[in-house]
């Protein structure tokens, strides 16, 4: 039978316990226990001395096993289980814990002794890189790091890291963004996002959005008190979102419908482009016109179009300027039919000092206004001399028309209508005269078919007009006053009275036939009547 020792009892056992509790009662007793103890345990593990502290880590009479190391640190065996970090890397996995974590040094042992400098940190299943291979251990494990609060009182402890960004680093998106920073950061540093591309996201930049700084779209404001920049939540299903509409919506927020990303200044299709939609309709003629004939420099500079100056020479040169300097519009007369055609009514041609009436309105404006070869509309003065010739200059007294005022005489309906008032020539109109026109008195048609005037010449002789039938018998001063025996009515001799002359009718004699005494004389080609007598004796008649 072997004999009994104290590996052959487990501590599991009944038996074991006793024998444990025995051999300490033992030691204890002959003050030997330091005896069985290798030296003191360091710090961390200090709670741990005493006999009847063995068993929590060793098997009595065996050495240390991994299972006891990790009932007490769970975090690690938590790792292990879960085959992360370190502890499973290829070159630790299977080793036992005291081959690296020897104890029994004393209280000053330091269990955890490694090369930082050397220690390749891919082992722990998190590779350093760019700017974090530079940082030296404790820049990262440290307590404001772990977030387990049992892992945290372990001040030299290099467990309870996440591997996530924000776990160590500050979230400048404030959650507005992924937490997988990685997405669009590296690891040499935060700016620029090296691994962002913009064509990842919903909006794809073209053209000269590719050269914008980010900062113009993505504006820098304030979120719980820190500088923000707004990279999520960007409008941007219409251009106007970010750009100012220069139309006003005259064309609708679609921008793309006429312009696209290279410039704004390049218009797609100018055809399909409605310009009835911009402050200026095109009609008639304006439709027609190519767009760079207005549109010299770029399309969108401003144009000034409020009058027709301000893209056509004044045609008229300045004719139409008022006295005030007021100057009227093209748009007045003309419309964008034409040049040619012009709207100027006859109500516009009332107010400006010279009143259509009469003949005057059927006249055609050429008539007038372009007796050359150019029209002009600055006609001085308005005297119907200023456009009429004065047929009647030297040939009528200034006196009867001042100033050439036809109107004292004709009428605008009909030149051949006229009113005077003949009594202020001395020479009043009555009877038959009345019937007369003016140019029966007044024009003299000559031998040639030609005619000539005659007003100033006329002094009021009968004769002057009428064909003296009594050829010059009873001419007084070289005037023969018919009006002595005939009047105005007819040619009867009415107003003629024998008692008058220098031989009175009496007697027998008023009853004689004026043929009686006053015979037919024939004088060369002449016929007359001899109404003048010379002699009055009996034996003349009898």
């Amino acid at each position: 039978m072997k004999r009994a020792t104290a590996s052959t009892y487990s501590s599991k056992s009944p038996a074991g316990l006793f024998f444990t509790l025995l051999l300490f009662f033992l030691f204890a007793r002959e003050g030997s226990f330091a005896q069985l103890s290798p030296g003191d345990l360091s710090e961390a593990h200090a709670h741990l001395e005493g006999l009847s502290n063995c068993t929590k880590c060793h098997e009595l009479g065996e050495k240390v096993v991994n299972e006891r190391c990790l009932n007490c640190h769970t975090a690690l065996k938590k790792q292990v289980d879960q085959n992360k970090g370190y502890h499973v890397s290829k070159d630790i996995k299977g080793k036992e814990c005291t081959s690296c974590h020897s104890e029994h040094h004393g209280r000053k042992f330091k269990m955890i002794r490694f090369d930082k400098e050397s220690f390749d940190h891919a082992r722990t299943g998190y590779d350093l890189e760019g700017a974090h291979a530079k940082l030296t251990c404790d820049k990262c494990h440290k307590a404001a790091y772990i977030a387990d609060a049992e892992i945290k009182k372990n001040k030299s402890t290099f467990l309870g890291l996440k591997t996530n960004c924000l776990n160590c680093h500050e979230d400048q998106h404030q959650k507005t963004l992924s937490s997988d920073c990685k997405q669009c950061h590296d690891f040499r540093k935060f700016k620029p996002a090296a691994k962002f591309s913009h064509d990842n996201t919903k909006f794809h930049l073209a053209g000269k959005h590719r050269e914008v700084e980010c900062s113009r779209c993505h504006k820098v404001t304030t979120l719980n008190g820190k500088a923000f920049t707004e990279f999520a939540g960007v409008a941007f299903a219409s251009c106007t979102n970010c750009h100012k509409d220069a139309h006003n919506d005259k064309f609708g927020g679609n921008c793309t419908k006429c312009h696209n990303e290279q410039s704004f200044h390049v218009i797609k299709s100018l055809s399909s482009f409605d310009h009835d939609k911009t402050n200026f309709k095109l009609e008639n003629k304006h439709r027609s016109v190519d767009c760079k004939a207005c549109h010299k420099t770029k399309l969108t500079d401003h144009l000034s179009h409020s009058r027709c100056t301000d893209c056509h020479k004044d045609y008229h040169k300045g004719q139409f300027v008022k006295k005030d300097g007021h100057v009227p519009d093209c748009a007045d007369c003309h419309t964008t039919a034409g040049f040619a055609s012009f709207s100027f009514s006859i109500g516009q041609h009332n107010r400006t000092g010279f009143k259509l009436e009469g003949a005057h309105m059927a006249t055609p404006c050429f008539v007038c206004h372009r007796k050359e070869e150019k029209w002009n509309f600055k006609i001085a003065g308005s005297k119907c001399t200023d456009c009429h010739d004065n047929i009647h200059k030297t040939y009528i007294d200034e006196k009867y028309y001042a100033e050439a005022g036809c109107r004292n005489c004709h009428d605008v309906n009909k030149w051949a209508e006229v009113k005077f008032d003949h009594k202020t020539t001395g020479f009043e109109l009555a009877g038959r005269h009345r019937d007369k026109s003016c140019r029966d008195c007044h024009f003299k048609t000559l031998e040639d078919g030609q005619w000539m005037q005659r007003f100033s010449i006329l002094t009021g002789n009968c004769t002057e007009c009428h064909e003296d039938k009594h050829y010059k018998q009873f001419e007084v001063d070289g005037k023969t006053d018919c009006l002595k025996c005939h009047d105005n009515t007819d040619w009867k001799a009415g107003k003629f009275n024998h008692s008058n002359t220098r031989f009175p009718l009496d007697g027998k004699h008023k009853n004689v036939a004026c043929s009686g005494c006053h015979k037919k004389k024939q004088l060369g080609q002449v016929s007359f009547v001899q109404y003048k007598l010379n002699e009055f004796k009996c034996e003349n008649c009898h």
